[in-house]
């Protein structure tokens, strides 16, 4: 834990600041909003720390910083939502996340991030909308097919741009899990997910020296975040928390058509 109490730590993140402009601001920012949404809220709003940093930086070195920052979000999400996953969702979710991610790293070189964000966006915002307005008031649970679909979507959009929240809840939300139920088993999807990108990103040269020193002073916010996550969600009913993140999905969706456009 030597890296949230160094006072040396926050020294090197005030310097960062001071010397490289602003994205430092911004990528702050992303990475608090990333901590509080993985631990509170399955990550509804964690796609929003590539965009903001890529105002300043390429998108794919955005990525890069990002990827071991999640790694270690998920490592405190993961021991507080552990025992609460669904294991049968899993074995659904975890083998089409790995055919997506597959699929990204064999299209690495060929993707356009524009026309991807475009169909992400559109998909997040209507998803969001019917659930806003028909109240999701069943809790049937979806097909494997639809959770082999779509968590293949989640794995390849999170690869291109760890933007793999809203794909996962086209297929968690409509079955209306105990919010428990729901933190835990989208966190340990989430988790895996991240770790396989990680073999994939190595293999592709994006995890360098440079990028795990800048992860590195970021570090102390994304544990901030986590906390502040964690704190939230005990403040919240059933209800209110998916109207929360059906709100969160429409918010990121708008955001990714801007971007896209």
């Amino acid at each position: 834990m030597l890296i949230f109490r160094g006072k040396y730590l926050w020294i090197c993140s005030a310097l960062l600041v001071c010397h490289s402009g602003f994205w430092p601001v911004l990528a702050g920012f992303g990475v608090l909003i990333t901590g509080i949404s993985k631990s509170g809220f399955a990550g509804g709003v964690g796609v929003i720390s590539v965009p903001l940093m890529s105002l300043y930086i390429g998108p794919v070195q955005a990525a890069a910083i990002m990827l071991p920052l999640l790694i270690l979000m998920d490592y405190f999400s993961v021991r507080a939502w552990w025992t609460h996953k669904r294991n049968d969702l899993l074995k659904i979710m975890v083998p089409g996340a790995m055919l997506g991610i597959f699929t990204g790293y064999l299209l690495f070189d060929y993707l356009d991030d524009d026309i991807l964000r475009l169909l992400l966006g559109g998909l997040s915002i209507c998803f969001a909308l019917w659930g806003l307005f028909n109240g999701a008031k069943s809790g049937e649970g979806g097909s494997p097919f639809v959770g082999y679909l779509s968590s293949s979507v989640a794995g390849f959009t999170s690869f291109i741009a760890h933007a793999g929240g809203p794909p996962m809840n086209f297929y968690l939300i409509p079955m209306k899990l105990p919010r428990e139920q729901f933190l835990g088993t989208a966190v340990v999807f989430l988790a895996i997910v991240n770790l396989l990108k990680l073999v994939a990103y190595g293999a592709l040269g994006q995890i360098n020296t440079d990028n795990l020193l800048i992860g590195l002073v970021l570090a102390p916010l994304a544990w901030v975040g986590i906390r502040i996550g964690l704190i939230i969600h005990k403040m919240l009913d059933d209800k209110l928390f998916y109207r929360i993140i059906l709100i969160m999905l429409l918010i990121v969706g708008i955001k990714l058509i801007a971007d896209g456009i």
